[in-house]
């Protein structure tokens, strides 16, 4: 995940060009009546360019008006969120607005479902449990048919949950805990089979590493998302490097996606170019095959009729747009999804957290005392100047980090609306609000280092060696 930034190594001019031609492509395709699914793709495009343009100029394109002159500090990200599109793709985030991205015009834009109270409520009565407080909260707050998965588990036919980690690094931060905290949630609940694709050959494509290095963090990582808690009887964890020679019926269904998805296409939803390497061009697929069951012949056997459902952050989205669009081409249900939003980093919610700085994140091996480090000096702060100023204004719950942190992590509704009253009226203090976090953080993440140290060797090869689960046929 990269830090905000536009369309990379293109200047104004460059990109101005580039999106008269997509607009001219996008007319040239509608006008040849093409096939439905690469007129969207070349739309998709044209949107992701104009994102960019405006990132990069501070202006909005318009056909015919070339870019302006633009003074350094214009240079940056565009000023007012509520002009400028935020951006979302697998790889970046970022936004203007303080208070993060913009999630209601996201959904617009990606077309998919709010999740509403009445998701919610339904949720809680097909379960019989209290919904998680990522429900509660409208942390997990977009759908794609989840209903349809609830009609048929009511129905008492099975589905199972697929969620993933790109592993870049030998160390998550709390962030990365946020899909996997809910996903263990939802097998609880539901008793269901879980899939946990390790992308260690996306992350070999993308970055400046060796295979060995990528396959390597992939076993650590697993180590931290066996150590949240999953069933080993319920839960696979696979490495691509691994699974995708191992598995046959994997490797099939692959290549039927890739049959399916043209170059055209993969560049309008993923904003690939000529330059890149054909490894990320053909990696989509690869994401899109765990969403299938018969890819997984020892838990599912050939069935390919069980519904799988996708608990992500909504930057995933994208693959997962194309998978659906492929699924029904090739026999196939198309895959249900929750999607979360963005955990941010801790200089603000304009980008997301990155494993990338040690600034912007806690991570899952920070001791007490580097956790309490960051969130004094780091975590950005909805207070005011001074304490006078704060005690007769308030703070703006909204913008404040700690709040945000504590939105996720702390399970009291009633203790966290207090905290929400007690920072906007002035009577809890930026320094009091951080050390609310701080309490909350240092001993869940204690827990989760004692959890893992516990995950030996002999477990981590037992999550990860493809065999039967738990299955409910």
């Amino acid at each position: 995940m990269t830090d905000c930034q536009g369309d990379r190594g293109n200047g104004p001019m460059e990109l101005y060009e580039k999106l008269t031609q997509q607009g001219d492509k996008v007319r040239a395709l509608k006008t040849d009546k093409a096939e439905k699914a690469d007129v969207d793709a070349a739309v998709q495009l044209l949107l992701k360019l104009k994102v960019d343009y405006k990132q990069i100029t501070g202006q909005d394109y318009k056909a015919g008006c070339p870019p302006t002159e633009i003074t350094s500090s214009d240079n940056g990200p565009v000023a007012d969120g509520a002009d400028g599109e935020d951006t979302v793709d697998p790889w970046n985030v970022c936004t203007s607005n303080a208070k993060g991205v913009d999630y209601d015009k996201l959904i617009v834009r990606f077309g998919s479902n709010k999740v509403d109270k009445d998701l919610v409520d339904r949720i809680e009565k097909v379960s019989g449990q209290k919904p998680h407080r990522f429900l509660r909260r409208g942390i997990f707050f977009s759908h794609r048919d989840m209903h349809q998965v609830l009609d048929s588990y009511e129905k008492q036919k099975p589905f199972y949950l697929y969620t993933g980690r790109g592993p870049s690094s030998d160390s998550m931060h709390v962030g990365h805990l946020i899909p996997f905290i809910f996903t263990k949630w939802l097998q609880d609940v539901f008793d269901i089979p879980l899939v946990v694709q390790l992308t260690d050959d996306e992350k070999y494509l993308w970055k400046d590493l060796t295979v060995e290095q990528c396959h390597s963090f992939a076993v650590e990582n697993a180590r931290d998302i066996i150590a949240c808690g999953f069933d080993v009887n319920k839960t696979f964890i696979f490495s691509d490097l691994d699974y995708m020679g191992a598995c046959p019926d994997f490797y099939r269904n692959v290549v039927k996606v890739q049959k399916h998805v043209t170059f055209n296409q993969v560049k309008g939803i993923f904003g690939f170019t000529d330059s890149d390497c054909i490894g990320k061009i053909s990696f989509p697929a690869i994401q899109a095959a765990p969403s299938f069951s018969n890819s997984f012949p020892h838990i599912f056997g050939s069935r390919k009729d069980i519904q799988c459902l996708i608990p992500c952050a909504i930057d995933q989205d994208p693959y997962f747009r194309m998978t659906r669009d492929v699924a029904p081409r090739i026999g196939y249900p198309k895959p249900a999804l929750l999607h979360s939003t963005f955990f941010p980093a801790l200089q603000g919610a304009q980008t997301k957290m990155s494993a990338s700085d040690a600034n912007s994140s806690i991570f899952l091996t920070d001791s007490p005392k580097q956790i309490k480090n960051k969130v004094n000096k780091h975590a950005f702060s909805g207070g005011k100047d001074t304490v006078e100023e704060h005690r007769k204004y308030g703070g703006n719950a909204d913008v404040d980090v700690s709040f945000m942190y504590l939105t996720f992590f702390l399970e009291d509704d009633e203790q966290l609306e207090k905290i929400r009253q007690d920072y906007t009226s002035g009577a809890l203090l930026t320094g009091e609000l951080k050390k609310l976090l701080i309490e909350t953080l240092q001993p869940m993440i204690a827990q989760h280092q004692e959890r893992r140290k516990q995950v030996t060797d002999e477990i981590v090869k037992q999550f990860m060696t493809p065999r039967p689960l738990n299955f409910k046929h």
